[in-house]
């Protein structure tokens, strides 16, 4: 079982392995399957270490008896999808978002600094914030009580797991690219998600549903909702 890169639907393929031969890091694959769901190709590369073989027989003249995986590593696509961005999410934030994503694989400090400046500016343009740093924001809305419980307390380990104390800069110049702690870029990213569904997909579901029943509200002669 495999989750697809593209559409992260979970499928079972075992996809076509090619063989690009040796080199001095080991044995080189190139290992191609096809989503089952939305028929997109992934491209996987492959580095096999020998680790058995007859004694005085050369790579080129038989088989090799035992090889293990030493590395692999995703060619295409070039990052791993995550949750689709909703369509009303500004373009700046969606890509600052999506160039944080698509760097993750190179660069966890680029990603991370792509991240934590996509957050400012969106706690800026949704919940509003008036402090000048990051660290001061998160705490603005956290306080402001406007988030569910769990999206503010995983908002809050942005500044524990991302060492603020330590590294204040990443408050101050969002966009600067320094050391990350482990999993920072990918909480970063998450928590981006989970407010991109509070700030954007839910409140235009309450926008619909309170249309809806003004709609209701209109047809029985009664005033709208205000």
């Amino acid at each position: 079982m495999m989750m697809c890169p593209h559409c992260r639907v979970t499928f079972e393929s075992e996809g076509e392995q090619f063989d690009l031969g040796w080199d001095p890091d080991g044995l080189c694959k190139l290992r191609i399957t096809q989503c089952e769901s939305c028929r997109r190709f992934l491209a996987v590369g492959l580095l096999f270490v020998e680790r058995k073989r007859l004694k005085g027989e050369r790579r080129q003249a038989g088989p090799i008896l035992e090889t293990t995986l030493k590395a692999e590593r995703t060619i295409w696509p070039p990052a791993v999808a995550r949750t689709p961005i909703p369509e009303n999410v500004p373009e700046s934030i969606a890509k600052d978002y999506s160039a944080a994503c698509r760097v993750l694989p190179e660069s966890a400090e680029a990603s991370a600094a792509l991240s934590r400046r996509c957050l400012q500016n969106l706690l800026v343009e949704k919940a509003g914030v008036k402090k000048r740093d990051l660290a001061p924001q998160i705490q603005e809305v956290i306080d402001a009580g406007i988030l569910p419980r769990e999206v503010a307390e995983d908002l809050d380990v942005v500044r524990t797991i991302g060492n603020f104390g330590a590294h204040p800069i990443k408050s101050q110049t969002t966009g600067q690219i320094v050391e990350v702690e482990d999993g920072e870029a990918e909480w970063n990213l998450s928590i981006l998600e989970k407010l991109f569904e509070f700030f954007y997909v839910q409140a235009k579901k309450r926008q619909q549903r309170r249309a809806a029943l003004n709609e209701k509200l209109k047809d029985a002669g009664k005033p709208p909702l205000k």
